[in-house]
């Protein structure tokens, strides 16, 4: 949501421009089909969520808002992406920190989380989004997704991102993500050949997302001061087993882990 002079207490719960779409296959297919050709235009993913974003992902929105933890925090009016990235702020913390553990990610990575939205603006730009409370828990979700990275253990490889993407279907329940998720794993396949179990590292992701509190809910200031074992255990989640097997199996099979890809492209296979 464009941030304005407008307190967040002020805007509608659901802004009358705001379309609960539904389904759209054609239009997925087609922007999927530009991410398979560059796995690193986010731009594409976030068209492919849009296009399913359906009425549960929207119940759930609503649901949150009118929670009194989601009222606490819209009163906080705290915006995210600012604060994880003034990494000074955190430099007290301890080293087993959640803060810690994402700034050394983020900067392993090469990543800011304004990034990620400079991405999603590339899809809709913050004039052209509905103003209501609706879109600010959707901003939650998208300005939240490289901590479930941090707390999950997922990588930034594909395997990684898409066995995340099961995680974040449980959490969120948009149906385009679900579609990323298997669509990615079944390209991995296609271009390894890997007998690496790529469907299960999914489905354990999704269990483990339903598994676990829902982690956009959360107030992440307090979050990113928590001890990170500490906080996996009170949130629930639980460790991606069978991603680091399928890893492990990829890598003896000659794929290292910073090689693996979702485009079209011939892999770079690499002696373990």
């Amino acid at each position: 949501m464009a941030q304005t002079d407008m307190s967040l207490l002020d805007l509608p719960l659901v802004a009358p421009e705001r379309v609960v779409s539904g389904f759209r296959p054609l239009k997925v297919l087609h922007h999927y089909g530009k991410l398979i050709e560059d796995k690193e235009d986010t731009e594409q993913v976030f068209h492919i969520i849009e296009a399913t974003k359906g009425k549960k992902s929207h119940r759930q929105a609503w649901d949150f808002i009118k929670s009194a933890d989601g009222q606490l925090l819209m009163r906080e009016q705290a915006v995210i992406p600012p604060m994880l990235d003034d990494h000074a702020r955190w430099a007290d913390l301890p080293d087993n920190s959640v803060g810690k553990h994402y700034i050394r990610f983020m900067e392993r990575e090469g990543l800011t989380a304004q990034g990620l939205v400079d991405e999603s603006h590339k899809w809709a730009p913050p004039e052209a989004l509905p103003q209501d409370l609706t879109q600010w828990y959707f901003d939650r979700l998208r300005d939240t997704h490289d901590l479930f990275h941090v707390l999950t253990g997922y990588g930034r490889d594909a395997l990684g991102e898409t066995s995340l993407l099961g995680f974040s279907y449980s959490q969120n329940h948009n149906n385009g993500v679900f579609f990323i998720a298997y669509a990615g794993a079944h390209q991995i396949k296609k271009m390894t050949g890997t007998k690496a179990p790529l469907y299960a590292s999914v489905r354990e992701g999704r269990r483990n997302g339903k598994a676990a509190a829902k982690l956009a809910h959360l107030d992440v200031t307090a979050l990113m001061r928590e001890d990170i074992d500490k906080a996996r255990a009170r949130l629930g989640i639980k460790p991606a087993m069978i991603y680091r097997e399928c890893l492990a199996q990829l890598k003896e099979e000659g794929f290292a882990e910073d090689a693996l890809d979702l485009s079209s492209k011939e892999p770079q296979a690499q002696a373990a």
